[in-house]
């Protein structure tokens, strides 16, 4: 079977098996076993079936790959007509323990996009009555914050606490209309090893990492980099590499 995606809000990976599309549930608890195969790309689904694609570039090949032309929106639509007239909120969102991106979403999916993105605070500070306008905001405070976090960053921060004085520092520059607070109930004390595996138990899942203890260390696998590969039964066979605390 080949993981094709994965869902960061019911946690869960999805792979194509001979029998169609099924998931394996990310609940904290659940035990993988799991060897990551050959990796290639995953393809298409549609209408809940998959269609594979044996291209070797992955998670996906061009003719596979897709890019939604909104996150690349700065109030210049690049659709052939624009069509987000719906309210958009701008945030501002915090990854421990001190970085700060600004962000747009449509304003009934704020929280969960905050989520998607695990970010560990936030705050609604503008709502817009339609994305362009949003985005022609959000592009002006993109001078002076970034407007995207790569993974490796977020996991460096796992196990952290935001710097509560740099985060309402940066606050009182607004009136924000609402402020969130997520706890995703991973408990740990420091940061977990980054790893691409599918074996271990699963302390949880921040966004779209998931978070898995095996022979004593916790790792942080970004699930994006399971997408497109052929897993088999039986756990990795990999040295990986351990935690200090695996040898205390």
């Amino acid at each position: 079977m080949q993981v094709v995606g994965y869902d960061t809000g019911t946690p869960a990976l999805y792979v194509s098996t001979s029998d169609g599309i099924d998931s394996v549930e990310l609940d904290p608890g659940t035990d993988l076993d799991y060897r990551l195969a050959d990796r290639h790309c995953a393809g298409t689904t549609h209408d809940g079936h998959h269609i594979s694609c044996d291209n070797a570039r992955a998670p996906y090949c061009h003719d596979h790959q897709s890019t939604w032309v909104c996150a690349k929106c700065t109030g210049t639509c690049l659709k052939d007509e624009m069509d987000c007239y719906e309210d958009h909120a701008v945030y501002l969102a915090a990854f421990a323990p001190n970085t700060f991106k600004v962000g747009v979403t449509r304003l009934w999916r704020l929280e969960t996009r905050l989520r998607e993105q695990g970010a560990d605070r936030a705050a609604h500070i503008r709502t817009f009555s339609d994305g362009r306008v949003a985005r022609e905001y959000e592009a002006e405070l993109a001078t002076d914050l970034t407007d995207r976090v790569r993974v490796p960053t977020k996991i460096s921060g796992f196990g952290r606490d935001v710097d509560t004085a740099a985060w309402n520092e940066l606050l009182a520059e607004f009136d924000p209309i609402d402020t969130f607070s997520f706890d995703y109930g991973l408990d740990l004390s420091d940061s977990p090893v980054a790893e691409t595996i599918a074996t271990g138990t699963v302390r949880g899942v921040k966004g779209r990492v998931l978070v898995v203890e095996n022979g004593g260390t916790t790792y942080a696998v970004d699930m994006r980099s399971l997408v497109g590969y052929e897993l088999e039964r039986g756990g990795t066979d990999r040295n990986l590499q351990s935690s200090l605390g695996a040898f205390g």
